[in-house]
């Protein structure tokens, strides 16, 4: 009797707290909008608000030489002497490198002496050709190997030149590959010739600042090589086309460089005036996610997860800008959304800041809905086999 007496306290008090928890539960189960008993993922969310958004835009970038060849012969030939100091600067039109001429040179001498017999040749049949004593037509052959030797004169000359190479610019000369001596080939990489001032520095933006870049905008660029200084320059060029992967467009700006500090490959960071202040809808970085061209955010709607393109413009530190697809008020969330089991109409709870990714158990896992928590063990499963025997002895006098 004692038993069942104590069974029934339990099953009374059972039903009691399940009640009790349905009432104390009401409230995040109506703020997170799913019913009591459905799966919901634990995430973390943030109410969107027009912020102040700071003057400029900022991105990253490579330096890049104004001018930069490698220098390279037209013709084959042994390296004689070499003009230059490796690092040092050159004028345009300054000699760098003079092959062996002597081949070239022979090859001249015999053109020119071919030159003059064939003008001999020329001249003595105008004077037959005049007299009537030869035909037209051997005038005509005298008149074309003279030509022909002509030719070969500039093309003599030409290849005799081409034994030094000059530079096309004034620059800095970088490392040579060769030296005094090397059988070098036509075609065959000698040495590098820069033009660092000023120097050049290639950037993308994103689309949605199109508007508000052009040629002529001020900008400055700060390097890890020099912490703490800005260098100014100016937008010189805008690509006439957005890539589409990246949704981006190519620019190219100028920057002085007298003392050559700044060097071509340099990672460089870049801040543009755009003239444009006011509020934007900022979105956390981690909020946003991509699939192919198309960038999407979650927001909580009633308590479920809704899918929701979007357009983004200017970036700042750790936020981005959403141009088109959300508004003020706007619930967007910020963890919890990369996993898995999410999708259009998933239930969701929000949680504090950085509780998301601990609740529900393991990474990943939406939390236990509700009602399906596992049901305690009853205290007659608990006690030890030696007391519930006394308690049926008990039951006997």
């Amino acid at each position: 009797m004692r038993r069942e007496t104590w069974l029934n306290l339990l099953l009374v008090a059972a039903l009691l707290g399940l009640s009790g928890c349905g009432e104390d539960a009401g409230d995040p189960a109506a703020a997170a909008g799913g019913a009591p008993g459905e799966m919901q993922l634990p995430v973390e969310a943030v109410t969107l608000e027009p912020e102040p958004l700071a003057r400029g835009l900022q991105t990253v970038g490579s330096l890049r030489a104004d001018e930069s060849v490698v220098v390279r012969p037209e013709v084959a030939g042994r390296i004689d002497r070499i003009h230059f100091e490796e690092g040092g600067r050159v004028e345009a039109g300054q000699p760098l490198f003079t092959l062996d001429p002597s081949t070239a040179r022979a090859a001249l001498s015999e053109a020119e002496a071919n030159l003059r017999n064939s003008r001999s040749a020329s001249e003595r049949a105008k004077q037959l050709v005049d007299q009537q004593l030869i035909a037209r037509s051997d005038y005509d052959t005298a008149q074309a190997a003279y030509g022909v030797d002509r030719a070969r004169v500039e093309t003599a000359r030409a290849a005799l030149s081409k034994m030094t190479l000059r530079a096309p610019f004034s620059g800095r000369i970088g490392l040579r590959e060769v030296s005094v001596g090397d059988f070098v080939t036509a075609g065959q990489d000698l040495v590098t010739l820069v033009r660092s001032d000023p120097i050049e520095v290639d950037f993308s933006v994103p689309e949605g600042a199109l508007a508000q870049v052009g040629e002529g905008q001020p900008i400055e660029v700060t390097v890890d090589a020099f912490p703490g200084e800005r260098f100014s320059g100016r937008v010189v060029a805008v690509a006439p086309s957005v890539d589409a992967a990246s949704r981006s467009v190519q620019l190219r700006a100028q920057v002085p460089n007298p003392d050559l500090r700044l060097r071509p490959g340099q990672f460089a960071r870049l801040s543009l005036d755009t003239s444009v202040a006011g509020e934007a809808l900022l979105v956390p970085e981690q909020a946003l996610m991509q699939e192919g061209d198309t960038r999407f955010v979650y927001t909580v709607v009633d308590g479920k997860a809704t899918r929701v393109e979007v357009s983004t413009g200017r970036r700042v530190p750790g936020k981005v800008e959403v141009t088109e697809g959300l508004q003020a008020g706007d619930v967007v969330i910020t963890a919890g959304q990369a996993k898995p089991m999410m999708h259009e109409g998933m239930g969701v709870m929000v949680l504090p800041a950085g509780a998301a990714d601990g609740a529900g158990g393991p990474a990943g896992q939406p939390e236990m809905p509700a009602g399906e928590a596992p049901a305690e063990a009853s205290p007659s499963d608990e006690a030890p086999a030696g007391a519930q025997a006394d308690e049926a002895a008990g039951t006997n006098p």
